[in-house]
């Protein structure tokens, strides 16, 4: 049966956890994990997650996007560029935001989601 054929189903805890640690293959920072569930009905979960420079997080789209692509699923739209600090990727209920520490900073989402339950967090 060809790729084409299988059609792959992860759950949104699933894309998370494969982006999450795609994200720390990468050499990713400060990765977390926030269940959105009982907060909104727009998204179940945000991967939040640090780069070091602009580079690593141009880098880092990479690596989370191929790796979820190999399992069958495909990013949605890529909000932002490298170079403002932070992107998006969206996955339908899973979204993942990618930032350099100045942006993570200024953003606090964790702070602003503070409700949220992590379900993982990567140091």
């Amino acid at each position: 049966m060809t790729r084409v054929e299988q059609e792959v189903r992860l759950t949104p805890h699933e894309i998370a956890r494969v982006a999450a640690e795609s994200a720390a293959d990468a050499l990713a920072s400060d990765i977390q994990v926030l269940d959105l569930t009982a907060l909104t009905p727009f998204f179940d979960l945000f991967v939040v997650c640090t780069a070091d420079n602009t580079r690593q997080l141009r880098a880092l789209v990479s690596h989370i996007t191929n790796a979820l692509d190999d399992v069958g699923v495909n990013v949605h739209a890529v909000e932002g560029e490298a170079e403002s600090g932070w992107v998006i990727l969206d996955y339908g209920s899973v979204m993942i935001h990618l930032f350099t520490p100045e942006q993570r900073a200024y953003y606090r989402l964790e702070d602003h989601w503070a409700a949220a339950q992590r379900v993982l967090v990567i140091q």
